[in-house]
């Protein structure tokens, strides 16, 4: 498949993971909307929306990683593409905070497996409704994230970046 080709396609699905991303954050916060689709007020969504931001960084990391002749696959392709990316910060060429907002969201990727385990065990009514409400905060920290971290891995690659 042709480089650029292959580019493109990582950063489509990071655009479409931060769009969906930014759908499920409004669909979770807007009454009308969940009116519309017949969702219960009360019904958010906010750990999709940390997952998709994840995968909207994770796909955008790719992109770079792909234009700079790296490819990292499955087993651990996650932890791989991380750790290559890692390498660019390291080696001074890319900002740290980008590295800082992709760890980050690596992290958060990691907790809602920690999450899936503890609903789980049903550790309670009063927690197991709660839960999605006080991942508000966290969720719209990670779109920010999100489209800080795309913006800018779409700056380098288009090479308009100012170091």
């Amino acid at each position: 498949m042709d480089s650029d080709l292959k580019e493109q396609l990582y950063l489509n699905r990071a655009k479409n993971e931060f769009d969906l991303a930014k759908a499920i954050f409004k669909l979770s916060n807007e009454s009308d909307l969940k009116l519309e689709f017949g969702l219960k007020d009360d019904s958010t969504f906010f750990s999709n929306v940390i997952s998709s931001s994840y995968y909207c960084i994770f796909y955008s990391a790719k992109a770079f990683l792909y234009k700079n002749g790296i490819v990292t696959e499955p087993p651990e392709e996650h932890k791989k593409t991380y750790e290559e990316f890692k390498k660019f910060v390291d080696s001074g060429h890319i900002d740290v905070e980008l590295l800082y907002i992709y760890k980050t969201m690596f992290i958060k990727a990691e907790e809602l497996l920690g999450i899936f385990k503890k609903e789980k065990s049903k550790r309670g009514e009063f927690t197991y409704q709660k839960l999605p409400q006080a991942n508000l905060l966290p969720a719209k920290e990670s779109l920010e994230n999100a489209e800080t971290f795309f913006k800018n891995i779409n700056l380098i690659l288009r090479g308009n970046r100012s170091d």
